[in-house]
């Protein structure tokens, strides 16, 4: 099992931010894309910061869109499609998720639309 898995959402979620608004993008374009992701709204996503849910909690919580399979790519050297470990894949998705809004990729393209 994975560091990882049992790691507080809430403490990534900053290094999320970050990372986005530091390349011009918004914490509401960072919340949109982990809504599009887990089926979370703003509340239940604030609630689990709140909350400190674990990555597998969270996880384990959310509604994973039906398109997230068409989530492919590479992130820290792995094939996001070829994760065997559901969880893990689930988390690169994010992080793919992620790093495509921080390089300034169309929300639409982002989002899979």
């Amino acid at each position: 099992m994975s560091r990882i898995f049992s790691s507080p959402f809430a403490s990534v979620y900053p290094l999320y931010v970050a990372k986005v608004e530091k390349k011009g993008r918004t914490q509401a374009e960072l919340d949109e894309v982990i809504a599009w992701l887990t089926g979370f709204d703003d509340a239940a996503l604030q609630a689990h910061l709140d909350a400190g849910t674990t990555f597998a909690d969270f996880f384990a919580d959310a509604r994973l869109n039906p398109h997230a399979e068409a989530i492919t790519g590479v992130v820290c050297g792995v094939r996001v499609e070829e994760i065997d470990d559901p969880l893990m894949q689930q988390i690169r998705y994010l992080d793919k998720l992620v790093d495509e809004l921080a390089r300034g990729k169309a929300m639409e393209k982002v989002l899979r639309s």
